[in-house]
């Protein structure tokens, strides 16, 4: 593995981990919460992680750490999980 390599995969683990947390204080506050030091809510913040998160994964693909087919694949299977095994796409009557 390459510095470069190593770098953005250690960037990748700390956006997930802020992903993670924000996600977290969104269970805890809410999604329209803010933080006292803050000017923007939850929501926001969580758009923000997300964002910085798809960046890292875009460096991935860019720098051939990962495949982005490999990537769409495993999507779509995860996809196929979570209409068999949540209720996410439970439509309410």
């Amino acid at each position: 593995m390459t510095k470069v390599e190593h770098e953005i995969m250690a960037i990748a683990q700390e956006e997930c981990a802020e992903v993670i947390q924000a996600i977290s204080k969104i269970f805890r506050f809410g999604l329209t919460a803010k933080h006292p030091d803050r000017t923007y809510d939850n929501k926001i913040q969580l758009e923000e992680e997300i964002g910085d998160l798809i960046c890292m994964v875009s460096l991935m693909v860019e720098k051939g750490i990962v495949n982005e087919s490999n990537i769409e694949q495993a999507a779509k299977r995860k996809r196929k999980k979570l209409e068999t095994w949540s209720n996410i796409f439970v439509e309410k009557k």
